[in-house]
Order: C-alpha cells, then sequence, then structure tokens
C-alpha cells in the first residue's frame, strides 16, 4: 500500500514538474518572440563641422539652438602645439584658432545652411578680429573636413565677395581639418552655464537675439538645450 501511494506521488511530481517546465518555455519563447517583434531603431548617422568665429563661446551658443545640431564642442583648431592651454592659446602663437566641432544630423540640417549661419554670425571681412577680440586666435575659418565641404565653403566665400554684402573682401581661411583640442570643461556649455557674466550678457546675448530673429524657423524647441 505504502509503495502504491509512493508512486501515484512520483507520478503526481512529475505531472506537475512537467506541465511547469511546458509553461516556463512556452513563456521563454513568447517573449523572445515580443522582444524580436520589437521596432529596432537606428543610430542616427550624424556628421562634423568645425568652424571658427572668433571667440567660441559665442559659435557655441548659437550653433547649439539650431535643429539638427546634436552637439557643440568648444577647442582650438588649425595650431601646430599638440594640446595647448587656453592661456597658450591666448599668445597667439599657437596657430590655433578657436573653434568648435558641430556635430549635425544631415537628415535635419545641411554643411549648406550651418555655412548660412555661419557667414551671417560673425564678421568675416576683419582679419585676425572679431569685435574687441583681437589675434590670430580670433580668426574666421571653415575647416573642411572633405571636398565637398571644401567645395561649398569656397562656393559661398565667392558669393559673399562677389555679391557687394561687404565694402571689404571676406578674409575667412577657408583650411583642411588636421586637429581639434577640446577646450577646458569650464569653456563647455559657456553661455547656457554664466548667462549673467558681464561678457555673456554685453557680447554674446545681442547676438543670439540677432541670430534668433534671423532663423527663428530653425530653432530647436527650448533653444540651447
Amino acid at each position: 500500500m505504502k509503495r502504491k501511494i509512493q508512486n501515484i506521488l512520483n507520478l503526481f511530481c512529475a505531472v506537475v514538474t512537467g506541465s511547469l517546465f511546458l509553461t516556463s518555455c512556452a513563456e521563454h519563447k513568447s517573449q523572445d518572440k515580443i522582444m524580436s517583434e520589437e521596432r529596432v531603431i537606428p543610430a542616427i548617422k550624424t556628421d562634423t563641422a568645425t568652424l571658427a568665429t572668433g571667440c567660441f563661446w559665442c559659435t557655441e551658443a548659437i550653433f547649439q539652438r539650431l535643429k539638427g545640431v546634436t552637439k557643440v564642442i568648444s577647442g582650438y583648431s588649425g595650431g601646430k602645439v599638440p594640446s595647448p592651454t587656453y592661456e597658450e592659446v591666448c599668445t597667439g602663437t599657437t596657430g590655433h584658432a578657436e573653434a568648435c566641432q558641430v556635430i549635425y544630423d544631415p537628415t535635419q540640417i545641411s554643411f549648406d545652411e550651418l555655412l548660412k549661419v555661419f557667414w551671417k554670425t560673425h564678421d568675416p571681412t576683419t582679419l585676425n578680429r572679431q569685435g574687441n577680440d583681437v589675434g590670430t586666435q580670433y580668426r574666421s575659418a571653415v575647416f573642411y573636413h572633405n571636398e565637398f565641404q571644401k567645395e561649398r565653403a569656397e562656393h559661398y566665400k565667392t558669393l559673399l565677395d562677389s555679391s557687394g554684402i561687404y565694402n571689404r573682401p571676406v578674409v575667412t581661411a577657408i583650411e583642411p581639418f588636421t586637429n581639434f583640442y577640446s577646450a577646458e570643461d569650464y569653456h563647455q556649455d559657456y553661455y547656457n552655464a554664466n548667462p549673467n557674466q558681464t561678457y555673456c550678457r554685453l557680447v554674446i546675448q545681442p547676438k543670439i537675439e540677432k541670430f534668433e530673429k534671423l532663423f527663428k524657423d530653425e530653432l530647436k524647441v527650448g533653444n540651447g538645450e
């Protein structure tokens, strides 16, 4: 009798265990199916423009407000001294320009559109100078990454020169990209972090206000976010 009861219990346990195993497998297959059916979102393929319009605080504050621009990094480009400090660049002896790496989504904003903003938000006719900022580190420059960028930059520079918009020739340097060194952390996102700083209020803010009027349809929602 005891053996019979034990056999029944063993059979019951086998049935229950089997049921649990089948249920677990079914759930696992169902989860796999759900996961395989989830829509795969492809990564955004970005491009890079390296632009110099004088003080990089101004350049950064303007370009980071454009739709399609995913990131702007302030730094130094076009010089021969590796990993320069801000103090070294300020001497004007390193050959670097204060510049920004503008990372953008070309499906939302084109390189031509970036150039349009570039030339309309600084004075490209003052050699090594923007306002009171004087020195080779403040030169107007496009550091092209490929032949397409070179061709477009030269094309628009020629158009500007022949348009008669300026009384003086456009002196923007169009140079091959050779290097870029990120500036110190405190330079990054400078205007947004220091809107009440004197230079930001007196120099950058008026430029941003003018830019936002000219390019109101190209601005991000929330602007500098």
